[in-house]
């Protein structure tokens, strides 16, 4: 037989090899078979490339609303209904006057255009009442009725970019197998679920308070002499962030900073414009005891202000090389700075603030839900996780060794049951999905229902006695399988709403099963049906 036919009637079992040859590579094999950046040899205590979710490596989930109010599809006259183009002056016009007239902070209001070209204002904060937001929506000229038109909470816009921002500040502040999702509660309301293993609920509530709002305020004296302050740039405008280091002016810590080329030349020169590159060269000397900048001065004061969510956590000045760059206009050909930071956990507190972004709108920590594991508790569910998957592949060994009294039959049924499982994990390990509890549920329901159905196609083809004909074989194969297929349907369907609806740990049961059922359709119930075939038949 050459290497072709070889090939074409063998080609299930092939490919079931194939996929379990994959699936070991991406569990054993260091950094997997899609090796990132994030992987450091040696640095990984776990003998598997598997991540682990709270259940089973310790750690906190949190479930919080977003504080909010919106007005949804206001009739701002902004959007072009012949062509769709958007007139976003006068959006930033109608977002300004929010901010006058019910004294907002930075941040805290927004006006957007949606997908389908829907006109959305939104406020973050708990202090405004639905007439007020109201009343200051008609000062923009924006009609609304605060009955009907006005509801708390965000837009779906609003709340996916604040997972994206979490997820980045789960990824920047290197906490490996974190995850922020939303969850829909009954009554129309959305909380934004983080999870993040081996951090306790304080550390992980802390990270979720910081609105992460960075600004770069100069503080300087005016034409009368008197101290006022601007603000001259934003994390916005921040392109790359180097992680924190000491400081070389003696005390406090240093992050790096590289501003974004649109930015650079309007804060080169508006430090030019307001003195900080002449007379305003290293005249700052405000001080802070590690948690507050003392304002309390005879001088004047050229101060470049680190502000993070309306908090002033250090105060500097221009240094002569910096203003001597930005006076000749050479600092925006390689506009990088340093923001400072009184101390170590400020300094990573900004840094990871500025990679990540601010968090378009703050969680209302009052109302969360909080679930925290001890790590050593979840390596006990780990432990027990494992022993009752061993139990689970002994018992059904045993019941199926009962059952047929055939070895040809019962160990081929066994050997593909575990291939099913392995080919599972490795899919989990190339996509670094952190495995919980549910999942473990997901996995002895697998090898429970997969079993189920290969006995089906056993006691199907070994009906009547005799199978040594190879079309009957064939014959009593395909109308067993017609039979596991729309049990497959099934269970897909029945399975379905629980994957795609945010319905906490039966997600992860219901993914982990539809794989399962999908893997078992599509590559060992095929290979068992040949392995059987060239076992029981005369070819």
């Amino acid at each position: 037989m050459g290497p072709i036919s070889f090939v074409k009637g063998h080609w299930r079992i092939l490919l079931l090899v194939v996929f379990v040859a994959g699936a070991l590579v991406a569990l054993f094999v260091p950094g997997g078979i899609m090796a990132d950046d994030s992987y450091v040899e040696g640095q990984n205590d776990n003998p598997t490339n598997l991540e682990y979710g709270l259940g089973l490596d310790g750690g906190t989930r949190i479930s919080a609303p977003v504080v909010g109010m919106t007005a949804e599809n206001i009739d701002a006259g902004a959007v072009n209904e012949e062509d769709g183009s958007v007139d976003q002056q006068q959006l930033n016009e109608i977002e300004q006057t929010l901010y006058e007239e019910l004294g907002l902070e930075t941040g805290n209001a927004r006006v957007s255009v949606d997908d389908e070209g829907n006109v959305h204002a939104e406020i973050f904060t708990d202090e405004v009442s639905e007439d007020e937001f109201a009343a200051a929506l008609a000062e923009a000229g924006v009609e609304v009725d605060p009955d009907d038109d006005i509801r708390d909470g965000v837009t779906a816009e609003t709340r996916s970019q604040i997972i994206q921002t979490i997820n980045s500040k789960i990824n920047a502040a290197g906490l490996s197998g974190g995850d922020a999702y939303e969850s829909a509660r009954f009554g129309g309301e959305y909380y934004i679920v983080t999870e993040v293993p081996d951090m306790d609920p304080d550390e992980l509530r802390e990270l979720l308070a910081e609105r992460g709002i960075v600004e770069v305020v100069a503080y300087y004296p005016d034409e009368n002499g008197t101290q006022t302050n601007e603000t001259v740039l934003t994390g916005d405008d921040i392109a790359t962030v180097d992680p924190p280091s000491p400081s070389e002016r003696g005390s406090g810590y240093e992050v790096p900073v590289q501003v974004d080329s649109n930015a650079a030349e309007d804060y080169q020169n508006r430090m030019n414009d307001l003195g900080f590159t002449g007379e305003g060269v290293g005249q700052c000397s405000l001080r802070g005891d590690g948690e507050t900048i003392n304002f309390d001065h005879e001088n004047e004061q050229y101060c470049l202000l680190t502000v993070v969510d309306g908090e002033v956590v250090d105060a500097h000045s221009m240094g002569p090389t910096l203003a001597s760059n930005m006076a000749d206009g050479s600092w925006a050909n390689d506009p990088s700075f340093v923001m400072g930071a009184q101390t170590q956990q400020q300094g990573a507190a900004l840094s990871v603030n500025l990679q990540a972004g601010a968090l378009p709108a703050p969680l209302d920590l009052e109302q969360e839900q909080t679930l925290s594991l001890s790590p050593a508790l979840a390596d006990q569910f780990k432990l027990y996780s494992l022993l009752i998957g061993a139990l689970s592949v002994v018992t059904v060994s045993g019941v199926v060794f009962l059952r047929y009294s055939d070895v040809r039959v019962a160990t081929p049924m066994i050997v593909t049951a575990m291939a099913e499982v392995v080919i599972l994990l490795g899919f989990a390990a190339l996509i670094r999905m952190p495995l919980d509890l549910s999942h473990v549920a997901g996995f002895i329901a697998v090898v429970g229902t997969g079993v189920d159905d290969l006995i089906i196609i056993a006691d199907e083809v070994m009906d009547d006695g005799d199978v040594s004909s190879q079309r009957v074989f064939e014959s009593r194969f395909r109308k067993a399988f017609w039979v596991i297929g729309a049990a497959a349907a099934t269970t897909i369907v029945a399975m379905s709403p629980l994957a795609v609806l945010s319905l906490g740990d039966l997600r992860g049961f219901a993914i982990i099963t539809i794989l399962g059922v999908l893997v078992g359709v599509l590559i060992t119930r095929p290979a068992y049906g040949d392995i059987l075939q060239r076992l029981l038949t005369d070819k």
